[in-house]
């Protein structure tokens, strides 16, 4: 006997999820709790897709009990959950409405499942995100500092940019000793960094923010990173194919990547340099290769294959 799929969709909040499963048919509400989600996934088995709009930290626990209880979920983008209830002719917003809306959304979309990521790859993106901030941080103080009518405002401006310069280097050296800790991200770092132009930073992402890399075709992974070109076509118009959405801090990482590699490696530089000949734009072009190198990416994960023989450390 086939047992038909149950949609749960649950509304993030920091302090509440509030859960609609259609096997009850009402809503429920609990804490945003470890222990509150514990007790009610024991009720789901394999037979339930759950899905949540993505919520940053607020959904974190829910990712991990869900993971832990081998249950599926789907994690969207909130944009798109609320281009559906448009759709669907639902304007008004409430927690209940938005966690029925989002099991409507379950069934009539049936969205990918996420990829578990285990709690060292869950600690990495912690980190990744933490370093991102302090550069961001340092990136407006210098600004700042360049702008100081004064010395001694200058001078306290270097002072925080040295303090900021200390903790940057000290989550560096938090994420390269996990790495090397955990056997599974430092061979999938070896393998990444194998491939020219993919360096400490871009590899970090990659492990953080893409677990389903090797696991997913080369369209979808490209569309996960934002990186798919869409077509803008209608009737006889047909416009410029454009990149959209997907994961922002990815794609950045591949974009600098895609940089390094056409100054370094000769079969990039040679794939960029006849794009930039047949007329595409500079910025186009790098996208092409950024998109060349996540392909390859993919290819290689799946495979387990490094690109070149002498891989950095």
């Amino acid at each position: 006997m086939i047992i038909p799929l149950r949609y749960v969709g649950i509304d993030v909040s920091k302090k509440y999820l509030d859960i609609f499963d259609e096997g009850l048919g009402v809503p429920e509400r609990i804490a945003n709790a470890t222990q509150a989600i514990t007790q009610i996934a024991a009720r789901w088995r394999c037979d339930v897709l759950v899905v949540f709009e993505a919520t940053g930290v607020y959904d974190l626990e829910l990712r991990e009990v869900l993971s832990q209880a081998g249950i599926r979920f789907a994690r969207i983008n909130p944009a798109r959950a609320r281009d559906f209830a448009r759709a669907s002719g639902q304007l008004a917003k409430t927690d209940p409405i938005d966690a029925r809306m989002l099991a409507a959304f379950a069934r009539a979309m049936q969205p990918e499942t996420e990829q578990t990521a285990t709690p060292a790859r869950n600690a990495l993106a912690g980190l990744a995100k933490r370093r991102d901030q302090l550069v961001r941080m340092r990136a407006q103080e210098k600004n700042r500092r360049s702008e100081a009518d004064n010395r001694g405002m200058a001078e306290r401006i270097s002072r925080l940019i040295e303090i900021l310069d200390g903790e940057i280097a000290e989550i560096e050296a938090d994420i390269k000793a996990l790495i090397k800790a955990e056997q599974e991200i430092a061979d999938d770092a070896r393998l990444m960094r194998s491939l020219p132009g993919v360096g400490p930073v871009a590899c970090m992402q990659l492990i953080a923010k893409m677990p389903e890399l090797g696991h997913v075709g080369p369209k979808q992974i490209a569309a996960l990173a934002g990186l798919a070109p869409f077509n803008v076509d209608s009737g006889a118009f047909r416009g410029k194919r454009k990149i959209a959405g997907g994961r922002k801090r990815v794609r950045d990482a591949l974009y600098m990547a895609a940089l390094n590699a056409v100054r370094r490696a000769d079969p990039f530089k040679t794939f960029y340099a006849r794009l930039r000949q047949a007329g595409k734009p500079a910025k186009l072009a790098l996208i092409a290769v950024a998109r060349k190198l996540l392909t390859i990416l993919n290819a290689m994960m799946r495979d387990r294959k490094p690109y070149l023989k002498d891989v950095p450390t």
